[in-house]
């Protein structure tokens, strides 16, 4: 078997990693192995994909959950499309046409998904006839570059964005942008692990992130083991925290970001950067070219998944209490979007793009060959 790892976060154990790879070999099927996350902090419990329905289960289930992570995840899941049914080369390229496009639905706002299940697509139609018996191997070899790549984006994240905060002392950040959302550092909290690594250290302010508390769970705990002080506050503390002048940044990742810069990200982060404006804070997203769609020309064109009243209604779960009463309507979009003029810069691989609109967003991307250039299945 050949097992394809990158290395965690200093701190984080080894067996947190997010994505795992089991390339496979003459007789061994290949693997994802994915750090399930619904199950933190309570318990480190891994889930062992071997078919694709069931990569797409783990995306759609937040078992890996994280923009980055999503479509590193997708893109092993094309390695796993069982062509041995399909006879001649255009059949086997329609089996992984129809599984790209099945994984595709597994999430609809992370626009990293649709990313690379589009190179993987090119590796399947750019495979000719006479070469079909090689492309298994090619699509292993895209879907770890893929992997490796964002390792790589990372760290350059985390170089780009901690010039920006060297002069604080405590930051909040929202959801979860970390490690456990990539492949290693991850985005928003790359600048703090860079940092820490060069001998600074800043206090992070976790919000809680409802329904599922992403904060609390994961980013809490992620710090937590990497040896970074951290406080959980309920999101409804932000403005307070602010006031009392114990925030000096605001810093968050992102799901989808429009072509004038207007930012998809966890629910939560649209009135974190209202307040964050208001008391003349910066608030900082840090996200790969990638995570760009120049397809969409605005934000309120980035279509926002809406998930299940449950998560809402029982946030101990479907074992604990019901907090919301039977007759009564929830409702549960699992992203908003922050407009272009609310945010301060945006932190790329590429550099920093200062008050982002369509100019200097285009600008930027035209410098960049991963940038995303939209799929149809992302409407």
């Amino acid at each position: 078997m050949n097992a394809v790892s990158v290395a965690a976060v200093r701190g984080i154990p080894a067996e947190a990693e997010s994505i795992r790879y089991i390339a496979g070999g003459p007789g061994d099927a290949a693997r994802v192995d994915l750090l399930d996350q619904t199950r933190l902090p309570v318990e480190l419990s891994r889930m062992i994909c071997e078919t694709v329905d069931q990569v797409h289960d783990a995306i759609r289930r937040l078992v890996v959950r994280g923009a980055p992570a999503i479509g590193i995840a997708a893109a092993y899941g094309v390695t796993l499309v069982n062509t041995e049914s399909s006879s001649g080369p255009e059949e086997v390229r329609n089996t992984y046409r129809r599984q790209i496009d099945y994984l595709a639905t597994s999430r609809p706002t992370a626009v990293n998904l649709f990313w690379a299940l589009d190179r993987m697509r090119k590796v399947v139609d750019g495979c000719p006839d006479g070469e079909i018996g090689q492309l298994a191997g090619r699509l292993q070899q895209e879907a770890i570059a893929i992997h490796d790549e964002d390792r790589q984006m990372c760290r350059q994240i985390g170089r780009n964005g901690a010039s920006l905060l060297a002069t604080c002392r405590s930051v909040m950040t929202h959801c979860n942008a970390g490690g456990l959302a990539t492949s290693m550092w991850g985005t928003a909290l790359a600048p703090i692990y860079h940092l820490q690594e060069s001998g600074q250290t800043l206090r992070v302010f976790a919000g809680e992130t409802r329904p599922l508390l992403q904060g609390a769970r994961l980013t809490a705990w992620e710090l937590d083991q990497a040896g970074i002080p951290v406080t959980v506050c309920t999101d409804s503390m932000a403005g307070s925290l602010m006031s009392s002048g114990r925030i000096d940044a605001v810093i968050v990742g992102a799901d989808r970001i429009a072509a004038n810069g207007d930012v998809a990200n966890k629910i939560g982060t649209y009135p974190l950067a209202v307040l964050a404006r208001h008391h003349k804070l910066p608030f900082y997203v840090a996200a790969p070219t990638n995570t760009f769609d120049p397809q969409l020309a605005r934000g309120d064109l980035i279509p926002i998944e809406q998930r299940g009243e449950a998560e809402v209604a029982w946030p101990g779960g479907p074992n604990g209490n019901r907090t919301v009463p039977q007759s009564v309507e929830v409702i549960n979009p699992a992203f908003d979007v922050t407009p272009a003029e609310l945010v301060t810069a945006i932190i790329t691989q590429r550099g920093v793009i200062q008050r982002p609109d369509r100019d200097v967003v285009a600008a930027q991307l035209g410098q960049s060959g991963d940038a995303n250039r939209g799929s149809p299945a992302a409407g």
